[in-house]
């Protein structure tokens, strides 16, 4: 059964099921609580969430678990089964999502080190930038994970924390500095660390043990949640964490509650922004490790801790529906909703994901995964819901990028120039709008440590590397890594099982010589029609 077949298929049951639901969040809002906003703009909602795969909801044919919420936005928006987030890791995905452009050409753009210093320079073209330029109101609520603090420094946790997300373009911030397997386990909230009390100040160390707070590696018997490989350092909330911390007690996040913590700063910016349109990223914690469902959560699917986050993460995502819906503000805002790279299953932690993960793929059947060159890496669930019915209900086979939002929503909301700083981002709005499918010429994809791959229509290279086959701490993904130069026809070989650079040798110096033509300026004739 073809991917399209299957899922109009649960498609149509979802939609039969959805019609049987409704009750109170499909009647319109009383009079009290609708809301007008002063413009014709939109409002834009960017559930951006962490580390789901192509093949983790139900809207992209998962049968072993069930994602309504989500699939609602699918029903009534564009689902893109040909999207790509620039890279295989957090980090350098989340710099092209706010930049336009693509991490690699910027060094130190890999995974960042929790006491990172800020990885955005402040003067530069964002997307937050380029919204408030419009008149839009910004936020970001969730993980960060670009750095924080002026290079040399880093951050200063018990002081102001600057630059930050204020200095690349948002109004309001409610961040986890990096991730939830790295201390510090506390909120940022704009430029300071919440409810941190200043006579227990905090201490960070990535290279050597601080203070005397047990680790994983010298106190197992007090984890309530083991780890499988690293992740052994300092103990927080019975989980042992990437690097070392001492102080800060009161401030310490609840694991068990942080999807309730976004939520709630979330709804309170949307609430708060009445007057004028909002850009909110909320950028999810699930489903990265460690995954520590909340208590109405757990137990709930077949699939142990990481199908009980995904569950969360699809209440996370009807929560908000709702809230727009009950403040008369739905039929004004764009949902986005989207995963910054691909799935990993065990990334450090024994809860089980394998062991129970059944008959699911999370990529799809793609090969590959998080931090790896082949698809399943960076292919990604992409749903954009406009709010004036536009492709509702459709599938794009459109090759889209998340680079290109930056250059896309300057020209939806009327902004007639990106300044030069913008290299990679494209205005591809008819694509995202379902339009046309006519998406981008090529993409360019990143591993997490290289090689490169070069993506034009239906065909894949990835450039030759020596390094290890598997990813070397333990979670059994292939890297892509080969000596050999590699070539793939995605159309009739999605899962790149056949390599046929050998076959084709003219067109792999094709592709050498464009990949290495963009590495050299990032500019190309198709770029500079398409940027404004």
């Amino acid at each position: 059964m073809t991917f399209r077949i299957r899922n109009y298929i649960l498609l149509s049951a979802l939609i039969a099921l959805t019609l049987g639901c409704k009750d109170k969040t499909s009647e319109p809002p009383s009079e009290d609580q609708k809301t007008t906003q002063n413009t014709t703009k939109p409002n834009i909602v960017f559930i951006y969430t962490d580390d789901l795969g192509y093949g983790d909801i139900s809207a992209y044919g998962a049968t072993e678990i069930s994602t309504p919420a989500i699939d609602a936005l699918a029903d009534e928006g564009i689902l893109f089964n040909n999207a790509y987030a620039t890279a295989a890791t957090c980090t350098p995905s989340r710099y092209s999502l706010l930049t336009g452009d693509y991490a690699w050409r910027k060094k130190g753009t890999g995974v960042a080190a929790g006491d990172e210093a800020l990885l955005i320079d402040p003067d530069r073209t964002t997307l937050p930038k380029v919204l408030h330029s419009a008149g839009y109101k910004t936020a970001i609520v969730g993980k960060w994970h670009l750095g924080l603090g002026s290079d040399g420094s880093g951050p200063d946790w018990n002081g102001k924390i600057t630059p930050g997300p204020l200095e690349v373009g948002f109004d309001y911030s409610f961040i986890i500095p990096a991730t939830g397997d790295r201390v510090p386990s506390v909120f940022v909230e704009n430029h300071h660390i919440v409810n941190l009390d200043p006579d227990d100040p905090i201490s960070v160390n990535y290279k050597e043990k601080i203070g005397d707070w047990p680790t994983g590696k010298e106190n197992p018997e007090l984890l309530t949640l083991k780890p499988s490989q690293g992740h052994n350092h300092t103990i927080i909330n019975g989980v042992s964490r990437i690097g070392y911390m001492t102080g800060g007690k009161a401030a310490l996040w609840d694991d068990e509650t942080i999807p309730m913590e976004l939520l709630d700063k979330s709804k309170k910016f949307i609430e708060a922004s009445k007057d004028q349109p909002f850009f909110l990223l909320l950028s999810t914690h699930d489903v990265h490790v460690p995954r520590i469902a909340n208590k109405m959560f757990q137990g709930k699917s077949s699939m142990g801790a990481r199908g009980d986050v995904i569950l969360q993460l699809d209440w996370t995502v009807d929560q908000i529906v709702k809230l727009l819906k009950d403040k008369g503000l739905y039929d004004n805002t764009i949902v986005i909703f989207s995963s910054d790279n691909g799935p990993v299953v065990d990334d450090g932690y024994q809860d089980r994901a394998k062991e129970l993960l059944g008959n699911h793929k999370p990529t799809g059947g793609l090969r590959g995964g998080k931090y790896s060159a082949y698809d399943g890496g960076s292919k990604i669930p992409l749903i954009i819901r406009w709010p004036d019915g536009e492709g509702e209900g459709t599938v794009s086979h459109a090759l889209v990028s998340q680079v290109d939002f930056l250059s896309s929503f300057a020209a939806l909301t009327g902004v007639d120039e990106v300044k030069e700083d913008v290299m990679d981002s494209q205005n591809r709005l008819d694509v995202f709008k379902g339009h046309t499918q006519d998406g981008r010429t090529s993409i360019v994809q990143e591993s997490f440590k290289g090689p490169l791959s070069y993506v034009e229509g239906e065909w894949k290279y990835i450039e030759p590397l020596d390094g290890p086959a598997q990813v070397p701490w333990g979670t059994e993904i292939e890297t892509g890594f080969q000596l050999k130069p590699q070539l793939y026809n995605l159309k009739k070989d999605p899962n790149e099982t056949k390599n046929l650079a050998a076959e084709y040798p003219d067109r792999v110096s094709e592709y050498k010589q464009k990949l290495d033509e963009l590495k050299k300026d990032g500019f190309t004739n198709e770029h500079e029609v398409n940027l404004n």
